[in-house]
C-alpha cells in the first residue's frame, strides 16, 4: 500500500519540478521581451500564451495529440530521433505540464518586469554595462519576487494536472500515472480510502504553495 501511495505522488512532484524548470526559462524570457515589446499583432501572441488557462484541458490534450502524435512531422521526428513516442511517455507528462502551467508564469514574470523602473536599467547603460549584464544583474533581480511567484503558483498546476496529462500520457502506474489521475481511478475503482490518502497529500502541498506565495508576494 505504501507502494501504491507513494508512486503516483513521487512522479507528481518529478514532472512538476521538471517542467517548473522549463516553464521559468521560458517564462522569464517571454516576460522580459513582452514586458518592453512594441509591435503590430502583439496581442495574439498574448491570447495565444494565455490560451491554455481557459482551454478546457481536454481541448489541450487533444492539440497536444494532434501536434506530437505518430502523424504528425513532431511526432514524427522524435520518433525518429529517439526511437519511440513521445506519447504515453514520461516526457508526455512533463509537455502537458508545461503548456497548462506556462500562463501563470509569464503573467507573473511579465508582470514583474513591468514594474521595474526604466531609468534604473538605462543607468546601467550609460555606465556601460550591455544588455545581457543588465538583465541578469539588475532585471532578474529587481523582478525575482514576481518570478518566485510565479514559479510556484507554476509548480502547484503542473502537479494538479489532469485532463491533458490523461489524454496525453495516459495512465501508467509507475510511468504516467501522477497523483491526480491516480484518484480519478481509485474513485472509480471505489478506492476511496486511497482517494482520500492522495486528495489530502495534495491539499496540503497546495496549501504550503499558496502560503509560499503569499510570503514572496511583490
Amino acid at each position: 500500500m505504501t507502494s501504491d501511495f507513494w508512486s503516483p505522488v513521487r512522479l507528481s512532484l518529478e514532472v512538476a519540478s521538471v517542467s517548473s524548470v522549463i516553464v521559468v526559462i521560458l517564462g522569464v524570457i517571454c516576460g522580459s521581451v513582452m514586458a518592453k515589446a512594441a509591435f503590430k499583432g502583439k496581442a495574439i501572441v498574448e491570447t495565444i500564451f494565455l490560451l491554455p488557462l481557459v482551454l478546457p484541458p481536454t481541448v489541450v490534450g487533444f492539440l497536444l495529440i494532434v501536434l506530437f502524435g505518430r502523424n504528425s512531422p513532431v511526432g514524427q521526428l522524435i520518433e525518429w530521433i529517439f526511437k519511440q513516442p513521445v506519447m504515453f511517455t514520461w516526457w508526455a507528462a512533463v509537455i502537458a505540464a508545461v503548456v497548462v502551467s506556462f500562463p501563470l508564469m509569464y503573467q507573473s514574470a511579465k508582470a514583474g518586469f513591468e514594474a521595474i523602473d526604466q531609468d534604473i536599467e538605462n543607468a546601467a547603460r550609460v555606465d556601460g554595462a550591455n544588455e545581457y549584464k543588465i538583465f541578469l544583474f539588475i532585471s532578474i533581480p529587481l523582478a525575482l519576487k514576481s518570478i518566485i511567484s510565479g514559479a510556484i503558483l507554476s509548480f502547484a498546476r503542473a502537479l494538479g494536472e489532469f485532463g491533458a496529462t490523461l489524454m496525453f500520457a495516459g495512465n501508467l502506474p509507475g510511468q504516467t500515472q501522477t497523483t491526480s489521475t491516480a484518484i480519478y481511478i481509485a474513485i472509480d475503482s471505489g478506492n476511496m480510502g486511497m482517494a482520500w490518502l492522495w486528495v489530502t497529500s495534495m491539499i496540503v502541498i497546495s496549501f504550503f504553495m499558496l502560503i509560499c506565495v503569499r510570503l514572496v508576494k511583490p
